[in-house]
C-alpha cells in the first residue's frame, strides 16, 4: 500500500491517466490525495471529475478555487469565463450528482504529519485554527442555503483574516485563505497580481509560508494552486502544482518516502 499526492489536474485527464500508470497506482490498495483544482482550463474536466467520484473510496480530495468556480457557474452564482472548459460537465446527464459530490469535499485534510489544502493558510493560523476554520466553511457549503455563502465570496472577499469576522464575510475569508492565497504583506493581508516564484520582485510581500510571526506548525503543509512556483519542496512545505495545464508536467509525491514522480503534459 502506498499513499500518493497529486498536483493540480485541471481537466488534464490524459496526463493524469499516464501519471497513475507511471506510479502503478492500484485503487484497491493505494490511496490518492488530490490538492484540488481537478477541473477547468484542461480539455477533459468531466472525465476527471467522474474518475474522482467513481474512486471516492481510495481518494482524499480538497476543494480548489476552480472547483468552487464550477459550483458557482453551475448554480448561476458567477458568469462563465472565456477560458472555462467545463461546458460538457454542466451539460452532462449526471451533472447534479457530480456537483453535489464536489460540494461535499473538504477544504483541508490532516493525517500522518501532513496537512493538505489547495492554496495556503493565513499567517496567524495554527494547524488547529486552519482545521477549525475549514470545518466551519465545509458546514456552510453543505447547508441548505449554501449558494448564499458561495455567492458572497465573489462579491466582496476580505483581503485579510480577522477572527472577529462573522457570517458570509468569515466564510469568504476562510475560503480565500485555503483556496487562493499566494503572497501576503508584512501585516498578513493577501496581495494579488504577482504570481511569479521570485519573491525578490514582489515588493515587501512574501509567500504565505514564509510570513514572519507565523505559529509553529509541526505538520508538513501540502498544497497546489501556484503553477509558477512549480514543484517546491522545503522545510515544512511541499507545493505540487507543476503547470500541467500549461504544457509542463503533472507531479505526484509518494508520502511514505517523499519520492517524486512526474509525467510531461499529454494534452494537445
Amino acid at each position: 500500500m502506498a499513499t500518493y499526492a497529486v498536483g493540480d489536474i485541471q481537466g488534464c485527464y490524459d496526463s493524469f491517466s499516464r501519471l497513475l500508470d507511471h506510479v502503478a497506482f492500484d485503487p484497491g490498495v493505494d490511496v490518492l490525495w488530490v490538492v484540488g483544482d481537478v477541473v477547468n482550463r484542461g480539455p477533459k474536466s468531466l472525465k476527471v471529475l467522474r474518475w474522482m467520484k467513481d474512486h471516492q473510496d481510495c481518494i482524499v480530495m480538497v476543494l480548489g478555487n476552480h472547483d468552487l468556480h464550477l459550483l458557482a457557474a453551475g448554480h448561476g452564482l458567477r458568469e462563465k469565463r472565456d477560458r472555462d472548459t467545463f461546458k460538457k460537465t454542466l451539460k452532462a446527464s449526471d451533472r447534479d450528482e457530480l456537483l453535489d459530490w464536489l460540494r461535499h469535499r473538504p477544504f483541508a485534510h490532516r493525517q500522518d504529519g501532513w496537512l493538505m489544502v489547495h492554496a495556503g493558510l493565513w499567517p496567524s493560523w495554527s494547524i488547529d485554527d486552519a482545521l477549525a476554520c475549514a470545518s466551519e466553511a465545509e458546514a456552510m457549503l453543505r447547508a441548505d442555503d449554501w449558494t448564499d455563502a458561495l455567492g458572497a465570496t465573489y462579491r466582496d472577499s476580505p483581503s485579510a483574516w480577522d477572527p472577529s469576522l462573522t457570517g458570509h464575510e468569515r466564510f469568504s475569508a476562510i475560503v480565500h485563505g485555503l483556496t487562493q492565497l499566494r503572497y501576503v504583506t508584512p501585516d498578513g493581508a493577501s496581495t494579488q497580481g504577482h504570481l511569479g516564484p521570485g519573491w525578490g520582485d514582489a515588493g515587501d510581500a512574501v509567500p504565505w509560508f514564509l510570513a514572519p510571526g507565523r505559529p509553529e506548525r509541526k505538520e508538513t503543509l501540502l498544497f497546489g494552486h501556484w503553477s509558477t512556483l512549480g514543484l517546491h519542496m522545503a522545510d515544512g512545505v511541499v507545493a505540487l502544482d507543476s503547470g500541467c495545464v500549461y504544457g509542463r508536467h503533472l507531479t505526484a509525491l509518494r508520502l511514505d518516502d517523499r519520492a517524486v514522480f512526474q509525467v510531461p503534459a499529454a494534452e494537445e
